[in-house]
């Protein structure tokens, strides 16, 4: 083989070993691009599930208020005779006492009627608003509705812990106490 020929075959290895270098860079070149677009889009994903998250985070917090304000709503409706009726019942107690007061002329008679029409069609009222009067005598005593401001011995007529007698009318308004029956108890 002649020098020539040594090294025209040299330069061919060197062009192809260059070739093959570009090749190989390229690939790497391409690998890299690939690993880069493969991170992107694993980043991508990352923040499109949180974000999914957080949508969803707000649409249930969405659903909470939504409902939270509904229930306000609804308890608002349920007593918003609460704070008229705490103030009707001082009213409602003293016709309760004119009531009880005993008549005996014309005029006490027709008077005490009145009183009578007007104190059924305020107790009418409040049935129709869900306010009603609390049992007391003769039940037992529950701290819940009742207060005891007196007790007395108990006795065959009235068993321990048993209301003998209301000194003022208790008042629930539905499931919600306006104020407890005083009550004397037996002890």
């Amino acid at each position: 083989m002649s020098e020539k020929d040594q090294e025209l075959k040299d330069q061919e290895l060197k062009d192809q070993e260059l070739k093959d270098q570009e090749v190989a860079e390229a690939t790497e070149q391409k690998d890299l691009e690939q690993e880069s677009v493969t991170d992107e889009l694993t980043e991508l994903t990352a923040k499109i599930d949180e974000m999914d998250d957080q949508l969803l985070r707000a649409k249930a917090e969405i659903a909470n208020i939504t409902n939270r304000n509904r229930n306000e709503r609804e308890l608002l409706q349920r007593y918003r005779s609460q704070d008229l009726a705490k103030k009707l019942l001082p009213a409602i107690d003293n016709l309760e006492r004119a009531m009880a007061t005993d008549v005996s002329d014309e005029q006490g008679i027709n008077l005490k009627k009145g009183v009578e029409m007007t104190l059924a069609s305020l107790q009418q009222a409040l049935k129709e608003e869900g306010i009603e009067e609390i049992a007391a005598e003769g039940e037992a005593f529950d701290p819940n509705f009742h207060q005891g401001v007196q007790t007395v011995e108990a006795s065959d007529d009235a068993p321990a812990n048993t209301i003998v007698q209301v000194l003022q009318k208790g008042y629930k308004l539905h499931d919600r106490v306006l104020r407890p029956s005083m009550v004397i108890v037996a002890q």
